[in-house]
């Protein structure tokens, strides 16, 4: 019975504990969907194919002059789409 009790939570910790930390999105960023996370280190999901609203033209702000996080590589603006207010908004992206 202790065995089967330790099982269960074993098996609970493990589904919950993948998510936890993770925060990997898929989002319409530039007209395209690509995998926005909040971490280099979390493991980037595949995006099922979607189409994204057309973007709309906009003048694209000046790019950060800073270092960009560990375990990227550059970090530029680009549109992604808020599902919230119908629009693409200028956010910063690291990669």
């Amino acid at each position: 019975m202790k065995s089967l009790i330790s099982l269960i939570l074993f098996i609970f910790f493990i589904s919950f504990s993948s998510n936890a930390f993770a925060y990997c999105n898929c989002e319409c960023v530039n007209g395209q969907v690509q995998a926005l996370c909040s971490s280099s280190l979390d493991i980037e999901p595949i995006c099922a194919p979607r189409i994204c609203p057309i973007v709309n033209p906009s003048i694209k702000p000046f790019d950060p002059i800073k270092i960009p996080p560990i375990g990227t590589q550059n970090c530029t603006n680009m549109q992604v789409y808020n599902q919230y207010t119908y629009t693409y908004e200028w956010e910063e992206i690291c990669y």
